[in-house]
């Protein structure tokens, strides 16, 4: 099969494109025949070398779209030939974290094109529990934006957060995946929602997104708009970790909540911790969420209450092209890579 795969850790050059063994399913598992796959910031981690134990060659990609090509013995939820979105998460299935509904907090929790194989191939191989049902009215593009990002995002915001009716949010980098799904989510509970973006040209996209109040946070300041606004905030949506988070300790209201799923900007922060027990604010952290969330979520994206935010669609064969872009300049929007 072609694939887009990496033989060693390093910058977009070592993404190489070219032939690699399709996957061979086995009892539980399905073929997919991938339509579709989108980038993610993880992709660029992974490929930089945060798992230096990785087995190589890796084919990265967490958000697919496609249809089943072959099925493994033991398998009943599916038909050769359907249409799905795959949930980039699997697990054991059978410990007590996955029987209650968490598997994300299962021990044996891998991430499609993280610890396994993922997407950037015609072909790739899932657990059968991880296929979902093709929102109708998307294109294949459109249903790859979804499973991750807005997994992530739905988490992080209802699960973790427990956003209320009408809460003021600030989510962190809105014209991100998953900053542009949050801002969605919260719009869903009435939420007067903050979102940050780091050009001008992204304020009238986070506007057009649904955010009542965008702040280009390299040109103001984050903290002064937000006090003269609204003075502070319930709820914080972050992934950028040690540059900012003293600020949105500051920003954040007594018994606020903030929701930490990343540290692009660095994991040590430093931080008052006066803030934290005397104003009683929590820190919570949130990773991906549980398979049975997604069902809802591409529900709503069904009838229309999410979408995805498409930036620009690019051939397999210019996977190097698609991490070059997310490296040198923030999209607003996905980045999606279209298989043959």
């Amino acid at each position: 099969m072609k694939a887009a795969y990496i033989e060693s850790f390093g910058g977009p050059e070592v993404l190489k494109y070219g032939e690699l063994p399709a996957p061979k399913v086995g009892p539980g598992e399905v073929l997919v025949r991938v339509k579709a796959v989108s980038v993610n910031h993880l992709d660029i981690w992974v490929r930089r070398g945060i798992y230096k134990n990785l087995p190589m060659p890796h084919v990265l990609g967490s958000d697919i779209a496609g249809v089943v090509e072959e099925i493994g013995p033991g398998v009943h939820n599916t038909k050769k030939g359907a249409k799905v979105v795959v949930n980039p998460g699997t697990s054991c299935g059978v410990c007590e974290a996955c029987l209650s509904g968490r598997d994300n907090l299962c021990k044996s929790y891998k991430i499609l094109g993280e610890h396994i194989w993922g997407g950037y191939a015609q072909y790739v191989k899932v657990p059968a529990a991880n296929l979902l049902p093709y929102p109708k009215g998307l294109n294949w593009i459109e249903a790859a934006a979804v499973p991750l990002t807005f997994l992530t995002a739905w988490h992080a915001v209802v699960e973790k957060g427990q956003i209320k009716q009408g809460e003021v949010v600030l989510v962190m980098s809105g014209g991100g995946g998953v900053g542009s799904a949050a801002v969605q989510i919260a719009k869903l509970f009435n939420a007067y929602v903050i979102t940050t973006v780091g050009a001008d040209w992204k304020v009238a996209k986070a506007y057009e997104l649904g955010a009542d109040l965008v702040i280009n946070w390299r040109e103001e300041d984050l903290e002064e708009v937000i006090r003269e606004k609204v003075g502070r905030v319930d709820l914080v949506i972050d992934h950028t970790g040690q540059e900012h988070t003293q600020r949105l300790i500051n920003v954040t209201r007594w018994g606020g909540r903030i929701v930490m799923y990343g540290a692009t900007s660095g994991y040590k922060a430093q931080i008052d911790l006066r803030h934290i027990f005397y104003r009683q604010i929590s820190l919570i952290g949130s990773t991906m969420g549980s398979k049975g969330e997604l069902f809802g979520i591409l529900r709503l994206v069904e009838r229309g209450k999410l979408r995805p935010i498409i930036y620009r669609i690019l051939p397999l064969s210019q996977a190097r092209d698609a991490h070059e872009l997310l490296e040198s300049f923030s999209p607003f929007g996905k980045v999606v890579l279209e298989v043959d």
